[in-house]
């Protein structure tokens, strides 16, 4: 009698996705009696979505055998496709593709036509975009939604609809791919689709509209994904990505702390099952992205270290990190090397912003004008406007740094219009503090007051600390005092002087050469009659100009 109680409560519990009441009370029938096939894979689908990897495969692997003594074959055919495509998500390719080849000896044995030979193209396509033969796979998603239109299979149609979406998205054919998307997650919302089917279709998409920058869609899915999740609060295997993805948004609108704490419980609450532990590296990186912004260097490289440890390439985050740090050698070699062994164009997009950062930074203006044409040609042959953003602020940096003021202005102006339309403060303040100083450049102080004071008023409600400090340097304080004969550049130089900054630093700070740097020291030495930087720096102090 306890078996068929806790047999009918795991059923029920089933159907109302309350997976560790299902989990239990199916184990435990089991116990008593062992489960029938359907039962079994019940059990094992309640284990996925408690990420309970091993006991996923094992019942399946159970129901596979038992399918196989009932003569079913396509039953054991469709186990044997999931075992193998847990194996392949575990990095345990050997296994996946025995199980894939058992799967498809097997199927040649079905004389009729069923849905297990759609199921039998997804291995296939996954090889074939894994290699980037997109028009390939295009091609076999094809075949696999006619498979699943003829048997009514939603979760088939919707797996290779949503794999067309990227190959189409990878093939420049973005609108056509965007439609996909966009019709998808009404199949996932409006819960057409299995739950297991559900949370794949969930995190590839975000994965993929992410990675091709379309970040309107990665924040619509996402707040649908945290809406699923929410549903369902015993679920783990989709959790701990649904966090990273959270994390990912937020520190892109600003919030930074909210950020952090969701990354953090990524990391530290959602390690069980194979999705959560692949989301552990870009929770650790996300830390120590925020980390970085707040000027908390120790705990941003801790966090990097932890990002490289799970398998995530920490850059550009660490070689951006080196550059606040004041080691402009480690950071130009670290961004050199990544960027180097990186050949897509898209996967490059990522990093371009953070050399040309760089490159700026350490005065190599070639390398940061190339990489910054590079990346413009990029945004055109994609159209995406998170990526003509980047292009726009890249294209405004070199040619400020290059005292080409006028030439900055209008991609700057166009990189503030998009952040704002996209929500990105930190990528506005940015633009608008490179906004004042061109427009400081070209004699207009009203102006670049007026940005460097929204900047600065920006960074400071963000927590940005060394971005508030960089901007407060740059504006000149009301004095009551006499300013001894100095103007507003030597002013600022001399402060920067009197902070321990060498030439370069200060050329690098202010957006002017070293030479001119050189000169305006030699000014304050004239005009204030003292002959080494020790003096200047006693001098601003003892009159209240620092």
């Amino acid at each position: 009698m306890k078996s068929n109680a806790d047999l009918e409560r795991g059923r029920a519990s089933y159907s109302e996705q309350s997976w560790l009441c299902a989990f239990e009370s199916l184990a435990a029938a089991d116990q008593a009696a062992a489960l029938g096939t359907a039962d079994l894979e019940r059990l094992a689908r309640s284990a996925y979505m408690l990420g309970r990897d091993e006991e996923y495969v094992a019942g399946l692997e159970r129901a596979h055998q038992g399918y196989l003594d009932a003569g079913d074959i396509a039953g054991a055919v469709r186990c044997g496709f999931w075992i193998g495509h847990s194996f392949l998500f575990r990095g345990e390719r050997a296994r996946a593709s025995g199980w894939f080849a058992r799967s498809q000896r097997l199927i040649e044995r079905v004389a009729h036509d069923c849905v297990e030979h759609g199921y039998l193209r997804i291995p296939v396509w996954l090889e074939q975009m894994g290699r980037g033969d997109f028009e390939a796979g295009y091609a076999t998603t094809t075949e696999a939604v006619d498979v699943g239109q003829r048997f009514g299979d939603a979760d088939l149609i919707w797996l290779a609809r949503d794999e067309q979406a990227r190959a189409l998205l990878a093939l420049g054919r973005v609108e056509e791919g965007l439609r996909l998307v966009d019709e998808a997650l009404i199949a996932a919302a409006a819960g057409e689709l299995s739950p297991i089917v559900t949370g794949i279709v969930y995190c590839n998409t975000i994965a993929f509209c992410g990675a091709n920058y379309q970040l309107r869609h990665v924040r619509e899915w996402t707040r649908a994904l945290t809406q699923w999740c929410a549903r369902q609060p015993e679920m783990v295997a989709h959790n701990g990505l649904c966090l990273v993805h959270r994390s990912q948004i937020m520190l892109l609108g600003g919030e930074w702390e909210a950020a952090l704490e969701e990354a953090r419980r990524s990391a530290e609450r959602f390690t069980r099952g194979v999705l959560n532990q692949r989301a552990g590296g870009e929770a650790f990186y996300c830390q120590g992205e925020a980390h970085r912004l707040r000027g908390e260097l120790d705990a941003a490289d801790e966090q990097y270290r932890q990002a490289s440890q799970y398998g995530r390439e920490p850059q550009p985050g660490l070689a951006l990190l080196r550059l606040a740090q004041e080691k402009g050698d480690a950071a130009a070699a670290a961004i050199r090397r990544v960027v180097g062994e990186t050949t897509g164009a898209v996967a490059r997009a990522r990093l371009l912003p953070a050399y040309v950062e760089i490159m700026v930074a350490i005065g190599s203006l070639d390398l940061a004008s190339a990489a910054s044409r590079d990346l413009e040609e990029i945004a055109q042959r994609l159209g995406c406007e998170v990526l003509e953003a980047m292009a726009a602020g890249a294209c405004g940096a070199v040619a400020l740094a290059g005292h080409r003021a006028g030439d900055a202005l209008a991609p700057l102006r166009r990189a503030v219009s998009i952040w704002t339309d996209l929500s990105a403060p930190y990528e506005i303040a940015r633009a608008r503090e490179r906004i004042g100083l061109a427009c400081r450049a070209l004699g207009d102080e009203d102006t670049a007051r007026l940005e460097l004071d929204a900047a600065r008023k920006a960074f400071d409600q963000l927590g940005a600390t060394p971005d508030r400090a960089r901007v407060e340097a740059l504006i000149p304080r009301p004095s009551a005092g006499p300013t001894h004969g100095l103007t507003g550049r030597e002013l600022q130089v001399l402060r920067c002087v009197a902070t321990g900054k060498t030439n370069r630093e200060i050329a690098t700070e202010l957006f002017i050469s070293e030479h001119t740097v050189a000169r305006h020291v030699q000014n304050l030495f004239a005009k204030l009659a003292v002959s080494s930087r020790t003096a200047l720096t006693a001098f601003a102090f003892a009159h209240d100009l620092v």
